[in-house]
């Protein structure tokens, strides 16, 4: 079956030319025009994957991924924003979405976001999930928690997959490039600043009783997950 792709945009326009692009992909498209509509889309047909314009009439997409995130909802969303601060993209990750990508784009560039998007949830549920642990981190991937001591940890899903694959690799230097790719399976290159805003979220959760940091910055590298000496 092909994946069910979910797009709230209030742009007519835009609308229209992202069902045409991406239905000749192969993926079933549905269309609404408010963040209203939108939950109401997700409990009605359960998308794959939702693509969010951040300006809508009656709730925004920042509103809706915070509420599908209050409800539990894990669906992944990818926010589209005509705003290019580093503040406006903070706001839409610690609402909830996975990934952003700032308008105007490149067709090429949302459709590899899109599968790098729903290759990792197939990959999740389709594989064998084990514990990883690090320090006193405990990764849990059967249920996708994780606690630092016997503090549970509240991650987003991106997250969660970037803590998972440092525990997993603790003690290596992880370029930026292979981070990218894993995570997001396209390395967006060195311009990027979705990879550092979230080393920083990690960094606070992990940090938040006063921790010592575990993840560590190697300069012109990438990061790795170690104790401080």
């Amino acid at each position: 079956m092909a994946p069910r792709i979910l797009i709230a945009d209030d742009d007519r326009a835009i609308r229209d030319a992202l069902e045409r692009a991406i239905g000749l992909e192969g993926y079933e498209v549905e269309l609404v025009n408010d963040g209203v509509a939108a939950l109401e889309a997700v409990a009605r047909i359960a998308p794959d994957l939702l693509i969010l314009d951040v300006m809508m009439p009656s709730l925004d997409g920042l509103g809706v991924c915070r509420a599908l995130r209050n409800q539990g909802d894990r669906t992944p969303i990818l926010i589209l924003t005509a705003r290019t601060e580093v503040s406006d993209r903070v706001s839409g990750l610690d609402a909830g979405a996975d990934d952003y990508l700032p308008k105007p784009f490149a067709l090429d560039e949302l459709l590899a976001r899109m599968r790098a998007l729903l290759r990792r949830t197939t990959t999740e549920s389709g594989s064998e999930a084990e514990n990883l642990t690090a320090a006193d981190i405990l990764i849990e991937e059967s249920s996708r928690r994780a606690w630092r001591g016997d503090r549970e940890l509240e991650l987003t899903k991106t997250e969660f997959d970037l803590l998972a694959l440092l525990v997993r690799n603790a003690g290596i230097v992880l370029s930026h490039t292979t981070i990218y790719e894993d995570i997001w399976g396209y390395d967006f290159g060195p311009d990027s600043k979705s990879l550092a805003v979230y080393v920083g979220y990690i960094r606070r959760k992990t940090e938040a009783d006063g921790e010592t940091r575990l993840v560590q910055t190697v300069r012109g590298i990438g990061y790795t997950l170690r104790e401080q000496q």
